[in-house]
């Protein structure tokens, strides 16, 4: 009788704790879903007044910083919004995608499940707060930066500009381009020479692309007669301009390499002599290029995680709605975490874009399994993260995109460009592995979609001649590539 009645009210009690839990976690869960809401008003309101910033010519540096602090809350809080939906999303039926192996957590039993997303709401209630107290301090501080705002020139915008807005990566930057826009459009003090602004960053971050998108502007274009695109290894070529040269001039020049001192001070007397207003753009991935400036310098910086996860969900839905797909959520973003690690902002368009043409789950985790298999593949050929070996110029493996082994080496003085080869991008290889030509071929990694059209192309051999050296060196890493 006693074991009957100890096992009724160990029951009972098991029950009644679960409904405390499960009202708890409602009640709680209602609490967050209002914050939320709360949260996407005010984000509304950043959104619009940074989005009208951008349409604006803005000449106070002051209002460029507060820009920069608007632009950053925005993106934190957009992610702050998709972990909750992420967490809701989870909880309605993410289950199959979780045990696809392709997050780094799974689902075991329910007890475990049911703390475990009890502590992760905690976590996300702590976010919101955050969030919601920082957005609202901003909210609260932005009237005199509306009423300011209001005082600056409209841009003039066409159709065919919020079209390459998103698809050509000249994505936020909100505060660098306001800060090239001002320096371009300022005229230089009566008698002083050509100012001289070094725009310095890392690989792929974007420093020609907001040079290209700031030159496009209207009054940037009538403002100079004309743009003269240097490299460092020819910059004493303008010397042979100089009968051709006339009216205020715009020179960009990009330093690959360091540059010698004696070469610059030749370039830079020849430019004092160009007609009063003409400016110096440097583009280098050299901090010390920045000691030929005038003025003080740009430092682009990679994104943040929040803006980029923010443009590849962009990206790869496109004109869909996320909310009517909740199980390809997570997915984006461990797609965006592998990429931002990576910092491959220069072919995050070529994966979104095959991402958008086919919104399915199973083929959005078979893609993402093979990205994370080829970073691993080329780690542990070269023992160093993806990124640095290709700025070393290493053949790149793709051998996991293709039915057969795919070794792409990049073009130089040892391995000339043979143009008459067919060339596949590296999208059609994404989305349909069958089209890779036999034998050799180019491959185009990435191509610009505004002049000058660059583009980015490897070399592929033959895989049945390449197949031995295209096989990764299992459990071992070559040492003699560490930079």
């Amino acid at each position: 009788m006693d074991v009957t009645i100890s096992a009724v009210a160990s029951e009972f009690v098991s029950r009644f704790i679960s409904f405390l839990i499960n009202k708890y976690s409602y009640s709680s869960h209602v609490r967050m879903e209002e914050k939320v809401e709360r949260l996407q008003n005010l984000l509304m309101r950043v959104h619009m007044v940074v989005e009208e910033a951008d349409g604006r010519y803005i000449m106070n540096s002051r209002m460029v910083m507060q820009l920069q602090m608007l632009s950053e809350a925005m993106y934190q809080g957009y992610h702050v919004v998709d972990t909750f939906r992420y967490q809701s999303h989870e909880d309605k039926g993410i289950r199959e995608v979780c045990n696809s192996s392709i997050l780094p957590f799974a689902i075991p039993l329910k007890r475990t499940r049911t703390i475990a997303c009890t502590r992760k709401d905690k976590v996300v209630n702590l976010e919101l707060d955050g969030a919601l107290e920082s957005m609202q301090s901003l909210v609260d501080n932005m009237m005199e930066f509306v009423v300011l705002l209001g005082g600056c020139d409209r841009m003039v915008r066409r159709p065919y500009d919020s079209y390459l807005y998103y698809e050509n990566i000249m994505f936020g930057r909100h505060a660098e381009r306001q800060t090239l826009l001002s320096f371009l459009l300022q005229q230089n003090p009566p008698g002083d020479e050509p100012a001289v602004l070094p725009i310095i960053g890392g690989r792929t971050v974007g420093k020609k692309t907001l040079v290209a998108h700031v030159c496009r502007d209207e009054r940037v274009r009538s403002r100079f007669s004309s743009v003269l695109h240097l490299s460092g290894e020819n910059l004493l070529k303008i010397l042979e301009h100089e009968s051709t040269i006339l009216g205020e001039m715009l020179v960009v020049v990009e330093f690959t390499t360091n540059v010698d001192d004696s070469d610059w001070r030749t370039f830079h007397s020849f430019v004092k002599r160009l007609a009063t207003g003409s400016k110096v753009i440097i583009i280098s991935k050299l901090q010390r290029s920045a000691r030929f400036g005038s003025v003080k310098p740009i430092f682009l910086n990679n994104l943040s995680y929040e803006e980029f996860s923010y443009l590849f969900k962009t990206l790869a839905f496109g004109s869909a709605n996320p909310k009517e797909h909740p199980r390809l959520v997570p997915i984006a973003q461990e797609y965006a975490k592998v990429l931002h690690m990576e910092e491959s902002l220069l072919i995050v368009n070529t994966f979104a874009t095959v991402l958008r043409n086919n919104l399915n789950v199973r083929f959005w985790v078979s893609l993402f399994n093979k990205s994370r298999r080829m970073i691993e593949r080329n780690l542990s050929i070269y023992g160093v993260d993806l990124k640095i070996h290709m700025e070393q110029g290493y053949p790149l493996h793709l051998t996991d995109y293709s039915l057969n082994p795919l070794r792409a080496i990049p073009y130089s003085a040892t391995v000339p460009r043979k143009k008459e080869l067919p060339k596949v991008t590296l999208g059609e290889i994404l989305e349909d592995p069958s089209v890779r030509p036999k034998g050799e071929f180019n491959l185009v990694t990435w191509e610009s979609r505004i002049p000058p059209y660059n583009s980015s192309s490897y070399f592929v051999p033959d895989w049945v001649q390449d197949t031995s050296e295209g096989t990764p060196v299992s459990g071992r890493k070559r040492r003699g590539h560490h930079v």
